[in-house]
């Protein structure tokens, strides 16, 4: 199964959708099923992932619409508010949803270094195991550390790191981030979604070359068996087309197996959210 691990839906709302901010307004407008879907067909995929944009329930529950109606949606990451009193009540609740794969907190947008570790949310973390839940864990690179120590405390637990923690590649840096993506990837429940690097780089004037240092960290770091490809589209379109974001990826991967770019390109996907 050839799976895009990493996309997302919206109806836009300049309020809601406030971080799309005016140097991004080529993705300031709707972004739905029948957007996507010729994409994916036009590539040979066989599906999605569809990941939360906005912090709500309300949310969560436009994307498994979004699903029950469109079989090309495999697997939901939605939201749910993991530091709440009631959290296994509405885990409870979304397990019902038989696409509802997972869950995400927006941890970029926290300013408490130390935000993934607060009890509470640990607590919501523990309850996940229960229903074979996944966190898809996002970060920029400098919150590495606070991600190393909450992925130890959890061994159990399938986390997905996402967009390879947002290495700062517009810079060019990229040794502390190494140093760290590869404590992290010692821990063997921890995934990685080789994804959203453009956005990450100049936005335009960018070069295939660009990102080589940091995919070859991540391949030697996680292995075949645990790289995932998401596009993230639409967000990649400030930087990229559809088209020029996956030819990345399977440029960099065309001297591996048939075998371990089939596990990148969708097998990993296919096993960590299991989708049918």
């Amino acid at each position: 199964m050839k799976i895009d691990s990493h996309q997302h839906f919206w109806k836009y709302d300049p309020i809601k959708h406030s971080w799309i901010n005016d140097e991004m307004k080529v993705i300031q407008k709707d972004f739905l099923p029948s957007d996507l879907e010729p994409i994916l067909l036009k590539h040979k995929f066989d599906g999605c992932v569809a990941v939360q944009a906005d912090q709500s329930e309300a949310e969560t529950d436009f994307l498994i619409d979004l699903a029950e109606k469109n079989d090309f949606i495999k697997g939901v990451v939605g939201w749910v508010d993991l530091m709440a009193d009631d959290v296994y009540d509405r885990l409870e609740h979304y397990a019902q949803f038989k696409k509802v794969k997972g869950f995400r907190h927006i941890v970029q947008g926290e300013t408490d270094p130390d935000f993934m570790l607060r009890p509470k949310f640990k607590a919501g973390i523990t309850e996940l195991g229960a229903y074979d839940f996944t966190y898809d864990i996002l970060i920029y690179h400098y919150q590495l550390d606070q991600a190393l120590r909450f992925v130890k405390l959890f061994p159990e637990q399938k986390f997905i790191l996402d967009h390879i923690a947002k290495p700062d590649i517009k810079s060019g840096e990229y040794a502390t981030w190494q140093t760290e993506i590869k404590k992290l990837a010692l821990n063997q429940n921890v995934y990685c979604k080789v994804s959203g690097m453009v956005t990450e780089g100049e936005w335009t004037g960018w070069k295939p070359s660009d990102f080589k240092v940091y995919l070859d960290t991540v391949l030697k770091a996680f292995g075949p068996e645990r790289l995932m490809f998401g596009s993230d589209w639409p967000v990649c379109l400030v930087a990229a087309q559809y088209d020029e974001m996956l030819q990345i990826v399977t440029d960099y991967i065309g001297s591996l197996t048939h075998l371990e770019q089939r596990k990148i390109m969708g097998e990993t996907a296919q096993k960590i959210y299991n989708l049918s």
